[in-house]
């Protein structure tokens, strides 16, 4: 049975950019000019984001400000965990204490944040304050109104993936964020095709039940995207 997306929609959905701001750029040009060769019509485009634009990598801000400024189609950006603990940072400093182990550092600094007090254990709620000083009106409601899922067709978008049993309009957004080995070790359908992140691979995986479009850009420079168009499936990745 072939699975498809509705014939007036082209969708581009991209995995964890995680402060990447060089493979964003190359990727984002490649779609340019796929949708220009591809799509007869631009307004049957559209990209979905499937969230952790920040941490890890260097340029978090520099991501951001693509990304809240002109993109080649119009798009939906979706809730990471990542963006999950920058926005409990607002209101939980003491959260960096964990969070500066997986990124929570290298996002403050790009935007211009003094972290060694943090490094060391201390001044949360300095590095806080600064933060918010710092944070461009623009990108704080781009944090605040991400989605936990999005759904075109056949297919469901979401950062991490679903919880099996569970029916895919009832699901926990925690879930949708976090969820890895539930979610991975399973080998049943579901309602949809999930099409997920969060979980780094060498290369795009396309598989019976899920698409993982994660390909570890922070740590590879490879920032992938998977075109959505009828049945096809097709990868797209930067460099």
């Amino acid at each position: 049975m072939s699975i498809s997306i509705p014939d007036d929609r082209r969708i581009y959905a991209v995995g964890d950019i995680h402060g990447m701001r060089l493979p964003l750029l190359d990727l984002l040009s490649k779609i340019d000019n796929d949708i220009k060769g591809n799509v007869q019509d631009p307004e049957m485009a559209h990209l979905v984001f499937l969230g952790d634009y920040v941490d890890r990598g260097t340029d978090s801000k520099a991501v951001l400000d693509l990304l809240t400024s002109d993109l080649p189609a119009p798009a939906t950006f979706l809730a990471g965990n990542h963006e999950q603990t920058l926005l409990r940072f607002l209101l939980e400093p003491e959260i960096v204490d964990q969070w500066r182990y997986f990124g929570g550092l290298e996002t403050l600094t790009s935007y211009g944040v003094d972290v060694k007090e943090v490094r060391i254990g201390r001044g949360f709620a300095a590095a806080r304050d600064a933060f918010v000083e710092r944070l461009p009106q623009s990108h704080l409601r781009f944090f605040q109104h991400l989605q936990p899922s999005a759904e075109s067709g056949e297919y469901f978008f979401c950062h991490a993936g679903v919880r099996p049993g569970v029916p895919l309009d009832r699901q926990d957004p925690r879930d949708l964020m976090w969820i890895r080995e539930e979610f991975l070790n399973f080998d049943g359908p579901f309602e949809k095709t999930i099409v997920h992140g969060h979980t780094p691979g060498e290369e795009v995986y396309i598989g019976r039940h899920r698409i993982n479009v994660d390909t570890g850009a922070y740590a590879t420079r490879k920032l992938s995207a998977i075109c959505l168009s009828g049945p096809s499936r097709r990868a797209i990745s930067s460099g």
